[in-house]
């Protein structure tokens, strides 16, 4: 199913074969939310007609919307420092990353950062 958009009753997500849309609540989703942007495809599995999971890719790209300066000199040793990305997911990364990169992070390790997108 594709990620369509959050209104007031949910995150709604249409299935891309017959173009029908459905609509999570917050308690089917959980943290989900997190690593979805609109367009995102993931696997919904229902049962009996009710959701039962939701399986994201094992990676996904994010915009950093928030993060301190690259420091001059800086090592690649150095410690990561904090960023905030577009769906408000908090990582780590490495000091040569900027506001405005996108940046791949795993979803099955929690938002882990794996590197620059291409």
């Amino acid at each position: 199913m594709e990620y369509l958009y959050k209104d007031s009753d949910g995150y709604v997500f249409m299935d891309k074969e017959t173009y029908e849309q459905i609509t999570l609540t917050e308690d089917n989703v959980g943290d989900l939310p997190l690593f979805l942007k609109e367009n995102n495809t993931c696997q919904v599995t229902f049962y009996e007609g009710k959701p039962l999971s939701i399986d994201l890719p094992a990676q996904v790209e994010l915009k950093v919307t928030e993060t301190d300066p690259a420091i001059k000199g800086a090592t690649a040793a150095a410690q990561y420092k904090p960023a905030t990305l577009e769906t408000g997911l908090k990582v780590t990364v490495p000091p040569h990353i900027a506001t405005g990169d996108v940046i791949v992070v795993s979803t099955a390790e929690g938002g882990k950062y794996m590197g620059r997108a291409k």
